[in-house]
Order: structure tokens, then sequence, then C-alpha cells
């Protein structure tokens, strides 16, 4: 799942059931207008007012956190972040790893409903620096998965049951009297 901005997409590879998913953050980097007082007003009460060297805005003054918004790049359509929204800095870190959660638990739905099995299920969190404030953000996350499914009916697989079948019987004879 990715979200707009930054994206990983959903790839879908047939063979091994592998999907891997990104949810990522897009944002717009305009800065606040300065009032009076020559700073910016403050739009991210609660935050640190400090400019730190090089930044353009303190984390409480700056547009591009306040205008932030994540969304889901997947196909999943029973998952968070469907439509762009905007998370706090703060909150974005539990709320992504939430989303990711949904997408490891569809996966587990799905190989339970088509005779699978859940090889292996991975989330990574990414961060990203605010070009603007200079804050350390959660920016994203991408969940990997990988599904086995059984198919009985593949002719391959009916080749290789038939030719071990016959290399095992008899390998456990008894002479018991």
């Amino acid at each position: 799942m990715s979200l707009s901005g930054i994206g990983y997409g959903a790839d879908y590879a047939a063979y091994q059931g592998i999907v891997g998913t990104g949810f990522t953050v897009g944002g717009s980097a305009a800065t606040s207008g300065a009032g009076d007082t020559g700073r910016a007003a403050i739009v991210n009460p609660g935050e640190d007012t400090q400019v730190h060297p090089g930044r353009r805005s303190s984390p409480a003054e700056c547009q591009t956190c306040k205008e932030r918004k994540y969304q889901d790049g997947s196909d999943e359509c029973n998952v968070s972040f469907q439509t762009a929204q905007h998370i706090s800095p703060t909150a974005a870190g539990a709320a992504v790893r939430a989303h990711e959660g949904q997408h490891v638990s569809n996966a587990y739905k799905k190989a339970a409903m088509n005779n699978g099995k859940v090889l292996q299920a991975s989330v990574a969190i990414h961060t990203s620096v605010c070009p603007e404030c200079g804050r350390v953000y959660v920016s994203g996350g991408l969940t990997t998965t990988k599904i086995k499914y059984s198919n009985e009916k593949n002719p391959y697989i009916e080749n290789m049951k038939n030719r071990d079948k016959g290399l095992l019987s008899g390998m456990n004879f008894s002479a018991g009297a």
C-alpha cells in the first residue's frame, strides 16, 4: 500500500503468492507566511517553537507537517487510508503500524480461505525528515507476505507424488510372525 507521494505499490508474484505492499506519505512543501512579528503563525500547537539551524521553521510553525496526508496504495479495499487523510506526526507511527497490521491479517485470512500457508509476513516502517522543520516522522510502511498455496490438481505435483509412491512403497515392511 502506498500513500500519495513516495510509493512502493503492490507487487504480486503468482508462483509463491508473494505480496509486497507499501504505505507512504506525501505532502506539500509550502511554507507558512510570516506575520507582523517576522515569525510564522503556530499551525501545530503543542510542538517545539525553536527554529533549528538550517531549517526554515520550527515544528510548531511547519506548514508541510500540517498538510502531510497518508493514503494506502494497495488494492485491498478493507484496510484504512483508502482516501488521503492527515495524521499528526506524533500519531503517525501508531497509525502506520496498525494499518500494516491490517495487511498482515488479510494475508492470513486469504491463506486460510484458499488452502494456503503463510510462509513469511514482515512489516517495515519507514521514516523521513521534514525538509522544512527537520522533524523525523514516520513516512510509511511496507508489508511483505509470502503465501504458499497447495495445488493438488497440478500435473507436476501428481507426477511427483506417483514417483514418490513407487520409491517409498514397501519401505516399512514388518516381518513379524
